[in-house]
């Protein structure tokens, strides 16, 4: 007979019983009336939910620590699993597109402002457009970079050695994309946004991440680098590079090379000389760095980098 109250699951793989234990069944309401209404209550009660499966109490700012914790363990069990001990990590704008989706922004700003020749806002958009398809370029060579990561590989379950990105579009998208012109698996770190997003179609999936917290992502990009190679980029992109660089100029991390992407770019961005005669940084903090143009110049400096310092990356097809 039905007494109208939901039970909770019981514990799975719990033996089933012919006779149930006292426990199993609610006090019947023969013996006393109110009793089901009140056993319907504590069920329902915030206080009765499972701790596990309770979203508002895992949510509250009392449990960020744990939080914290399951982000970060989650992609690091997940990375041990698919044995990644080296990473290369890349960053770049989201907003530098391949070539022909460059030009597409380009020909559509100059069509919305010739019919209105005048309006400042359209010029601007322009120009824009305009310098954007410009950095285009910078799609290519990160695709590049992207292959000459995902080769070297000594079997299609290596993955010992892995390009990492934040998994989104624009020069991380390339990036990935070119490991996965030649069926080499990569990474991607996304983070929650407050708005919708989706993580560029070039990743494996199952070594495609999603963070609540920055600070437990930027430790999965730090945590197995053996480079960081920056493309022109903005905010984002700036984050990281420096905090990199605060992280070795203080000892906090080992040394790990910091390659920039277009001399142009960057020199015209941070007046990394201005800072030195400045004296906010000292001479040998601009050595921390180094510029590159081509992907088979970033490559090459960066295996050579670490042979000679004694952290060679673990593939000998990894040379230049």
């Amino acid at each position: 007979m039905s007494d109208g109250i939901d039970r909770p699951g019981g514990l799975r793989g719990a033996p089933s019983r012919r006779e149930p234990l006292p426990w199993q069944e609610p006090k019947p309401a023969e013996d006393d009336p109110g009793a089901p209404e009140r056993v319907r209550r504590l069920l329902a009660s915030p206080s009765y939910r499972r701790a596990d499966s309770d979203t508002d109490f895992l949510n509250s700012d009392a449990t960020r620590g744990v939080r914290l914790q399951i982000d970060y363990l989650k992609t690091e069990l997940s990375l041990l699993e698919r044995g990644v001990e080296h990473t290369i990590v890349v960053f770049g704008s989201t907003r530098i597109r391949e070539p022909a989706a460059a030009e597409r922004l380009v020909a559509a700003a100059r069509d919305e402002l010739a019919s209105a020749p005048a309006d400042a806002e359209r010029q601007r958009r322009l120009a824009v457009a305009e310098r954007l398809l410009e950095k285009s370029r910078y799609y290519d060579v990160a695709r590049e970079f992207g292959r000459l990561v995902g080769g070297c590989r000594s079997a299609v379950s290596d993955c010992r050695v892995l390009l990492m990105t934040g998994g989104g579009p624009g020069i991380m998208e390339a990036a990935n994309r070119g490991a996965f012109d030649i069926e080499a698996p990569s990474i991607g770190l996304n983070i929650a946004l407050p708005h919708e997003q989706y993580p560029n179609p070039y990743l494996a999936p199952d070594l495609c991440f999603q963070f609540h917290y920055f600070s437990t992502r930027k430790l999965h990009f730090l945590q197995r680098a053996r480079a960081l190679v920056a493309f022109p980029g903005g905010y984002g992109t700036f984050d990281e590079v420096f905090e990199t660089l605060t992280l070795v100029q203080s000892g906090t991390i080992a040394p790990v090379p910091v390659i920039l992407v277009g001399e142009s770019y960057w020199r015209r961005a941070v007046d990394f000389d201005f800072l030195v005669a400045e004296g906010v940084i000292d001479a040998e903090d601009r050595d921390l760095f180094w510029f590159a143009e081509s992907a088979p110049e970033i490559w090459e400096s960066i295996v050579g980098w670490n042979e000679r310092n004694g952290t060679p990356l673990l593939m000998p097809s990894c040379g230049p």
